[in-house]
């Protein structure tokens, strides 16, 4: 597994957490550089330490979870601890950091929901294993990034409801999540393309309202 540092010369505590957490640190600069360095197995997760000014970090983290590559994990200083009532991410934690304390934040966020290890949601042919966030088309894996495999997971949970794109936004993306319509849209389209031509119509678009599945 491996995980993209923002950092240019991460800290000695945020590098040995990630190690003990079995996780692969590789320092990037910016999201290019992390979409360009992507690994083949994909990303585990995205850690970004704050340094100086908090919004610069930030920002660069509601950037990483909007793109959905991987989940966001900031480590900042207590100095900012009151910027990050509005910080977009998984999960953070404080500086300097406790390094057992962290290796567990890591491991609960790219194992999430250990307790449900056998848990396996159905439709049709499609299978999403809940404890190792695979999706598969009959024994088929499909290649979901981490968001996709949010909505998708929703949607196969919730069948036959109608749902906004704001109802979406808020219960897959989060409360805390500023971002417009058009991310539901794209990510829609997105699954559908995986999904192929032929289950792509398993999401229907209801006009003016939302999003349908099954």
């Amino acid at each position: 597994m491996f995980a993209a540092i923002f950092s240019t010369t991460p800290s000695p505590g945020l590098d040995q957490a990630l190690r003990q957490a079995g996780v692969r640190p590789i320092p990037v600069q910016d999201v290019a550089a992390m979409v360009d360095q992507e690994p083949d197995e994909g990303w585990s997760l995205a850690a970004i330490e704050v340094a100086g000014d908090p919004t610069v970090g930030l920002a660069l983290a509601r950037r990483v979870h909007d793109e959905a590559i991987a989940p966001v994990l900031i480590c900042a200083p207590r100095s900012a601890a009151t910027a990050l009532a509005d910080a977009v991410c998984n999960d953070f934690v404080l500086t300097p950091v406790d390094v057992d304390e962290l290796a567990v934040r890591v491991s609960r966020l790219i194992h999430r929901n250990p307790a449900v290890s056998d848990e396996v949601i159905g439709f049709k042919e499609l299978s999403l294993n809940l404890a190792t966030y695979q999706a598969t088309l009959g024994s088929e894996p499909i290649d979901l990034t981490y968001m996709e495999y949010e909505l998708l997971r929703f949607f196969a949970t919730h069948p036959a409801r109608v749902w906004s794109r704001e109802q979406l936004l808020s219960r897959v993306w989060g409360y805390d999540y500023f971002g417009g319509a058009r991310t539901v849209d794209v990510h829609v389209r997105r699954l559908r393309a995986k999904l192929g031509e032929e289950r792509a119509s398993w999401i229907t678009t209801v006009r003016s309202v939302g999003y349908r599945f099954g």
